[in-house]
């Protein structure tokens, strides 16, 4: 969880899974009043095929049953809301299998994973059904999420991004509730600034430099350019609750502010340059890769014999 010095803490894996399940409840509670049933029936769909399915394998290979550590339960409720709400449940389903079997049981469980397993499956979904992935409905009405407006060159209204009045998937649309439950997790010292705020900021750099490059009708460091690729997307959901996670984020102090300076670039470089209008799945992933790198980078040097005086 850090590197050295450590100091004895009561805190356990449950308690603190627990804590973000209810720190996502927020974003949860809107994405179902804000689409509906179909919303709540993936969200139920995803948590429960990947607690069943991490159930379904530790029983068959003989391992000690840990769905009671909360964290495949975060990791389906997590999925869930990277979802489209007019998705087939059975997507959900699929992609929750894939979550909890392949990106994490099959490489030793929890604390094995190489990337987040709930993001991995988004674009393992992503890649196989392309269509309905990226198909958004929102009150009745097929259209473009605000980031593919802005892409086109479209203005786009902010104010409607930060409250969630807008298409996209079912728990990235609200900044308002996201940010509620970020500060409930940064209160519980689940987690801290380091990793989030440096991803943000590297963001609005790069979007600031490099935006009317992308789109000459925007100005250096356009205001409404800037909170619009703040609020659109899976930007915040990303950077509070998933590049955050424990097991794929690096446990350096200056790794994390490494680990948050290339998903601010990758991002921007995804959004602004890339063919889609989102980047902030791939960008976490990659980063989760070049993991192992940054820790091995910004490993603390040990003081004393065979260390430094």
């Amino acid at each position: 969880m850090s590197s050295s010095p450590h100091i004895r803490s009561k805190a356990t894996t449950s308690n603190i899974m627990m804590l973000v399940a209810i720190a996502l409840l927020p974003a949860s509670a809107f994405g179902v009043w804000n689409f509906g049933l179909p919303a709540f029936g993936m969200l139920v769909t995803t948590t429960v095929v990947a607690v069943l399915t991490e159930y379904i394998y530790e029983k068959l290979m003989h391992k000690k049953i840990t769905i009671n550590d909360w964290s495949a339960a975060v990791t389906g409720l997590l999925l869930g809301l990277n979802m489209p709400p007019t998705a087939p449940w059975w997507m959900g389903a699929i992609g929750s299998v894939f979550a909890i079997l392949i990106v994490k049981q099959l490489f030793g469980g929890l604390g094995q994973n190489f990337m987040n397993p709930a993001l991995g499956a988004r674009c393992f979904l992503l890649l196989s059904f392309t269509s309905q992935m990226t198909s958004f409905v929102y009150d009745g009405v097929t259209g473009a999420t605000p980031l593919a407006q802005l892409k086109a060159g479209n203005t786009v209204n902010t104010m409607d991004m930060l409250i969630g009045r807008i298409p996209g998937t079912i728990g990235e649309t609200s900044v308002i509730a996201i940010v509620i439950g970020a500060i409930f997790l940064i209160l519980m010292g689940v987690i801290d600034l380091r990793i989030p705020g440096t991803y943000i900021v590297t963001f609005v750099i790069f979007v600031g430099i490099f935006g009317h490059i992308a789109n000459p009708d925007v100005g250096f460091f356009d205001p409404q350019y800037i909170t619009a690729h703040l609020c659109g997307g899976g930007l915040m959901l990303g950077a509070w609750f998933m590049a955050t996670d424990y097991v794929t984020s690096p446990i350096t102090p200056k790794g994390q502010f490494v680990y948050g300076i290339i998903l601010g670039v990758l991002t921007g470089l995804f959004r602004l340059f890339g063919g889609s209008a989102e980047g902030v799945s791939y960008a976490i992933i990659i980063s989760n890769l070049l993991v192992p790198l940054i820790e091995r980078v910004t490993l603390p040097k040990p003081f004393g014999k065979g260390g430094e005086k």
